[in-house]
């Protein structure tokens, strides 16, 4: 069968006109649950079967994961292996053309990536070589400022003054130690393609043909970016219905700016959802349609109208928990569902401790995404520190984390004797080391034994270097860890718990054979030391491996749950305060409680065949408990698509109806904004 003939069997008219609309510009308006994947998989199949050449596409997304099952479902699809065809997220894109292009800025080659906790180590190092007190110092606010100023979403002011000097040493402490931060992967690379036309007409040359999955996500430095590189030739695929990422940067009015740089942009609405019940999507549209500032669609399903939308008024969150967890247990029971097959979303992590109890009191296994990264434990941290500075000795901040770890005698007074070094010599720690070692006996500013010291850590690093090439890195790394005697040290670290110690020993153990893992499977051709660092600090925790997962049900806030789909879906917490969300609304207003239920949307449009709803009428905050009003986003469903849902009790029809009555009645009282 010919690809043209499959095309037109396996989709429907709208995912025809886009898969096959592969001239001049194209917006892609696809709903939740629309296809949106296949359309694109189906859209680069279609290119490569028209003869343009796989080096010619560039397609970008979010995350590897997404990135991942995109180029994988293509070469299913086309049975080639497409080694020339770029799949990537933007930020790995950002990488590819930095290794290619960072030296016309002052960069040196084989950079490090800072990643957040690097960041923040860095700018608290900074502030304290400025002498900025402790108070003026919350990391958070002072790292996403940094962030909001470098990417533009932010000015300087009055306010935030103050912190003008500290940024531009954080600035030059990044270009010192030959590191960049997670903002310059975008930053940058846009710096290049505007100050070397050279370079931007080179990319612009090669990739011929761009396209962007989720562009509602796009940042307003990533648009730019695809602005300079496309020329006509690019399609953009997205919901401005499901942008709800405004807090790291994503602006859905990028679909207003697209429409305008590219001239004569065809439309094409995707509206059949394949995934939900015509209840829970008329639900979805019922809400959804009291935004004004949006695309409109209205999402259809041929999947039947289904089960009722059920909501639930439990006293409190104890009460809550027990409805999930009692839900959960009778669903499974009676419709026979694996665990894993339910999604428990919530608007914030803080609703999670009553929920897991009641899992954990139940024997009902789950996972709660958004927990610490297996990247962030320290065991995995230290040793990953050791391979950054092999890798780029320059990367101060990595070097301190790992010149006395394990400990090697080298203490506060060493370092700081050190950092005097590095500061008049205005060079990194490293360097500062080499003049330490040349230095004569009687102008070295350490103590024989100091020197001795840093000789130590220093050939530690010197003898690993063979793991800048060649194969074999995750033996070198697993040789390096027994020459530092780590497990030694955490015994040392773990007195009371030689179980503990082992357990972290493991982590590294796993650390190294997912390492032998990489550097064997065929599909990655550069298994350097380096294209393995870039690979972990692009990792983010919904790319991991989601194997252990199975068979668990899904606890995660909803935002986490964007792209996922399940079988039964609860939202808890449907309360004004956590839905709309107090801090946004208050911070925001009305644009923010629009994002909000963009969010409350993406909520429901998770759930395939059920869909139960809490909203509590009592919830601790603090150290009190509040009485709650019912989101304004359930007054928006239509009454019709909702039963009032008891889990604890009989309850007969006429009496379910009073109760939901009593609750739509109390959804419609005017909201008192709490003092």
């Amino acid at each position: 069968m010919s690809l043209e003939t499959d095309l037109k069997d396996r989709l429907n008219p709208e995912q025809y006109r886009a898969v096959t609309a592969i001239e001049g510009p194209v917006l892609i308006i696809a709903g939740a649950g629309s296809g949106k994947t296949r359309v694109i998989t189906y859209r680069i199949a279609n290119m490569l079967d028209k003869g343009i050449p796989q080096s010619q596409i560039l397609a970008l997304t979010f995350t590897n994961k997404a990135a991942k099952e995109m180029e994988d479902r293509v070469k299913e699809l086309t049975g080639k292996k497409l080694q020339n065809l770029t799949v990537s997220t933007f930020h790995a894109f950002g990488v590819r053309i930095l290794r290619q292009e960072i030296c016309r800025l002052g960069w040196r080659e084989h950079f490090s990536i800072y990643d957040e906790t690097d960041k923040k180590a860095l700018i608290k190092e900074t502030a304290r070589e400025l002498q900025f007190s402790a108070d003026a110092m919350d990391l958070y606010k002072v790292s996403a400022l940094f962030s909001d100023i470098k990417t533009g979403r932010k000015g300087w002011n009055s306010q935030s003054d103050m912190y003008r000097q500290l940024y531009e040493e954080y600035q030059a402490g990044l270009k010192l130690y030959n590191a960049v931060d997670f903002d310059d992967l975008i930053t940058l690379p846009i710096r290049i393609f505007m100050e070397h036309p050279d370079a931007l007409a080179s990319y612009k040359n090669h990739f011929r043909y761009i396209m962007v999955d989720e562009f509602q996500d796009t940042s307003h430095q990533q648009y730019e970016l695809l602005r300079l590189l496309a020329d006509r030739n690019v399609a953009v695929v997205g919901d401005d219905d499901q942008s709800i990422y405004s807090w790291r940067g994503a602006d859905y009015q990028n679909i207003i700016s697209f429409e305008k740089d590219f001239p004569g942009v065809q439309e094409i609405r995707l509206e059949q959802n394949y995934r939900s019940t015509g209840t829970i999507l008329a639900a979805a549209n019922g809400v959804i349609k009291h935004n004004s500032n949006r695309k409109d669609k209205e999402l259809w399903s041929g999947n039947g109208s289904g089960k009722p939308i059920e909501v639930y008024a439990p006293e409190n969150e104890a009460a809550e928990a027990s409805f999930i967890a009692e839900g959960i247990l009778g669903i499974s029971a009676e419709e026979k569902r694996s665990y894993d097959e339910f999604g428990v979303l919530i608007r914030a992590n803080t609703q999670s401790r009553a929920i897991e109890e009641a899992f954990l009191e139940n024997n009902i296994p789950y996972t709660m995404s958004g927990g610490t990264s297996f990247f962030e434990r320290k065991e995995i941290k230290d040793i990953i520190s050791y391979l950054r500075v092999i890798a780029n000795h320059d990367d101060d901040i990595n070097l301190l984390r790992i010149i006395n770890t394990p400990r090697r005698g080298i203490g506060r007074a060493a370092i700081e004797s050190l950092n005097s070094v590095a500061g008049t010599l205005g060079v990194s720690l490293w360097e500062a080391m080499q003049a330490v070692f040349s230095a004569q006996p009687e102008e070295c500013p350490v103590s024989e034994k100091t020197k001795a010291d840093f000789l130590s850590f220093a050939s530690v690093i010197e003898n690993a270097k063979g793991m800048l090439s060649g194969k074999g890195l995750g033996k070198k790394v697993r040789a390096l860890v027994e020459e530092i005697n780590y497990f030694d040290y955490l015994i040392g670290e773990n007195p009371k718990s030689e179980k503990a110690a082992r357990f972290k020993y493991m982590n590294i153990e796993s650390l190294i054979k997912s390492m032998e893992q990489w550097e064997n499977n065929p599909n990655y051709e550069d298994t350097s030391l380096y294209a393995y660092l870039n690979r972990i600090t692009l990792l983010s925790r919904d790319d991991m491996d989601d194997e252990q997962d199975k068979g668990k049900v899904n606890l995660m806030t909803v935002h986490a749950s964007k792209g996922l789909e399940f079988p039964v879906v609860f939202i808890a917490g449907a309360e004004e305060g956590l839905m709309p969300h107090a801090h946004a609304v208050e911070e925001g207003g009305d644009a923010a409680v629009e994002e909000e239920r963009r969010l409350f949307y993406v909520a429901v449009t998770r759930a395939r065949d059920r869909l139960l709803i809490s909203s509590c009428l009592h919830r601790r905050r603090m150290n009190t408990t509040a009485e709650c009003q019912p989101s304004r986003f359930l007054d928006e469903i239509p009454p019709n698509l909702v039963e009032y849902h008891e889990p604890s009790k009989e309850v007969n029809a006429e009496a379910a109806h009073e109760l939901l009555q009593n609750m739509l009645k109390n959804m419609a009282k005017p909201r008192v904004p709490k003092m």
